[in-house]
């Protein structure tokens, strides 16, 4: 398991019964986690005294409960400043767990000794955007979302990094990797972060399980003669992590060679000591004794 255990402005306090109890820099909140199925006693305080509380409803979604909250803050991790508030769907606007990749990208980046060159799909609020950016590479941020991206490029502000080489793209990924294809253009690095279920701009249903695979096999060939990475994140429930490894060594290593390893994302809870699992990601390095 790949465990994001750096964060200062973010704690996994306590999970259990369906929820996980947060710290997000000076705020506590509770919100669901389908992962905390067991139950164990809720002694830590922050359970009933949080800033806010994401309640599901029976009929599906929910409600923020946040008497205590600002609409937004910021946390930190190492240089970087992200803008977090809470959203539909119990979400925040930031994956903490998400921070091991962000330690992989930056050590790939730095060790290279050369301009490096990455495409960022399905890129969120820029997370990823902003590590590699802070690494020193040139980064192309594609999200289909408008709001998504200018979020993204707060982040990036709010991290120093407003001169940075980033192209912000607001377009559909499988759209725009067609067309970088057909313009000729390569990329160093790939990291992708694609949903368990979408719909494209002309109606194309996008289904994880069947659209992952011919995806990457189209992103692959905007990896130039010299690549340095390839990064994939999955939340799709039931697909283990050793399913990312085999399409990156089918895909990418029949390619260029290399080496991938796939894992569980995980975070630390302070209660437990235990490590709450959060998704899976595959890495492809062109390197063989990948660590």
């Amino acid at each position: 398991m790949w465990i994001a255990d750096q964060w200062k402005d973010y704690a996994l306090l306590d999970c259990g019964g369906g929820e996980k109890l947060e710290r997000w820099g000076d705020y506590t909140l509770v919100r669901p986690d389908p992962q905390a199925i067991w139950n164990t006693p809720r002694s830590h305080p922050g359970w009933t005294q949080a800033d806010g509380h994401y309640h599901r409803a029976s009929s599906g979604g929910g409600q923020w409960e946040k008497e205590w909250l600002p609409a937004r803050w910021t946390v930190r991790y190492e240089n970087l400043t992200f803008h977090v508030k809470p959203m539909n769907f119990k979400h925040t606007g930031l994956f903490p767990e998400q921070a091991a990749n962000w330690d992989f990208v930056r050590r790939e980046i730095s060790g290279a000794n050369r301009p490096i060159s990455v495409l960022n799909l399905f890129a969120y609020t820029g997370g990823a955007t902003v590590a590699c950016a802070a690494a020193g590479a040139s980064v192309c941020h594609v999200d289909a979302a408008k709001g998504m991206v200018a979020w993204a490029k707060e982040n990036a502000k709010s991290s120093g990094l407003e001169n940075a080489p980033i192209r912000w793209i607001i377009d559909d990924c499988a759209k725009f990797a067609e067309r970088e294809l057909r313009r000729g253009r390569r990329y160093d690095a790939i990291i992708m972060d694609p949903p368990s279920y979408g719909r494209g701009p002309s109606g194309e249903v996008w289904k994880l399980e069947e659209s992952l695979y011919p995806f990457v096999a189209l992103a692959a060939q905007l990896l130039s003669d010299t690549p340095l990475f390839f990064l994939i994140s999955s939340y799709t429930t039931g697909l283990a992590p050793g399913v990312l490894t085999y399409i990156l060594e089918s895909v990418i290593g029949k390619m260029h060679g290399g080496a991938a390893r796939s894992a569980e994302l995980g975070l630390p809870v302070t209660a437990t000591g235990l490590v709450l699992p959060c998704g899976a990601a595959g890495r492809w390095t062109a390197r063989k004794d990948m660590t």
